[in-house]
């Protein structure tokens, strides 16, 4: 499985956690992907979307 979003290619980010004390300790930030049935170029197939394009409409759902 692709992690990427596959209209706005968001993908997985990295940063820091940082505890009280200040230590910063290396994690990842995973985007929420949701497997859909959506048109791409007037096919229907499956395909991984991130829910802030699901939310802004920027797919048409079968």
């Amino acid at each position: 499985m692709s992690k990427q979003c596959i209209i706005c290619k968001r993908k997985t980010a990295t940063g820091n956690s940082v505890s009280k004390s200040n230590r910063k300790t290396p994690r990842t930030f995973k985007v929420n992907l949701q497997k859909l049935k959506i048109n791409i170029d007037g096919k229907k197939t499956r395909a991984y979307v991130c829910t802030r394009c699901i939310k802004s409409d920027k797919i048409k759902k079968i």
